[in-house]
């Protein structure tokens, strides 16, 4: 998020009835528009958030707040890791050959990797 995104978003969230919230090289903002700044920000960075997301292939779930939407991340990365693991291992399976024992704690090893 850029500086001039942050300002408009100060100047956005503030009452438009008041002296601007911009002053004498101060701001002067009120509880209720501090609050309502915060929430701008946040959604902002949590929309980002949900675009790379979509973009990237992953679903935002019932992302409702950045931290949401991290968990579910989270919990897909962690899936897709998992099948990786067994298409690995499975690959391995099947080059079974004379050497047996090897491909099988091949297998084995890429498996417990999901486990640690």
């Amino acid at each position: 998020m850029t500086v001039d995104e942050i300002i408009s978003m100060a100047q956005e969230s503030c009452d438009k009835d008041k002296v601007g919230a911009w002053h004498n090289g101060f701001w002067t903002l009120t509880q209720d528009e501090l609050a309502r700044f915060a929430a701008l920000v946040a959604a902002a960075e949590r929309n980002k958030l949900a675009a790379w997301m979509m973009a990237n292939g992953c679903a935002t779930g019932h992302g409702d707040t950045t931290d949401d939407l991290l968990g579910e991340l989270g919990w897909q990365i962690a899936e897709k890791l998992k099948m990786e693991r067994e298409s690995c291992a499975q690959i391995a399976e099947e080059w079974i050959g004379p050497v047996r024992d090897r491909e099988l704690h091949i297998a084995a090893a890429i498996r417990a990797r999901g486990q640690a």
